[in-house]
């Protein structure tokens, strides 16, 4: 069985990319809840479910940069088109 790969990871939506970490957070917590308990039969699993939490965080990680990045764009677009506008100052002689 071989390790995720991350290009199947940035398919997923936002949504699904929430519901997969949380799906993989818990097998992971059923993986050492069975290592605790002695019936771990396979602890490869370890590596690969460890392996797909940081793939999908790292999306998740991206998609929330890339996000920051065209709202702070957004903000200073506005700011611009702010400044650049004829101001109605009327002076008063």
């Amino acid at each position: 069985m071989s390790l995720p790969k991350i290009k199947e990871a940035r398919e997923l939506s936002d949504a699904a990319l929430a519901e997969q970490i949380l799906a993989v957070k818990r097998q992971l917590m059923e993986l050492r809840l069975q290592q605790a308990t002695g019936r771990m039969e396979k602890p490869h699993l370890f590596k690969h479910a460890k392996h797909r939490v940081a793939q999908l965080m790292t999306v998740e990680r991206e998609r929330q940069i890339a996000a920051d990045a065209e709202a702070a764009e957004k903000l200073v677009a506005a700011k611009d088109a702010a400044d650049s506008a004829p101001s109605a100052e009327v002076s008063q002689e």
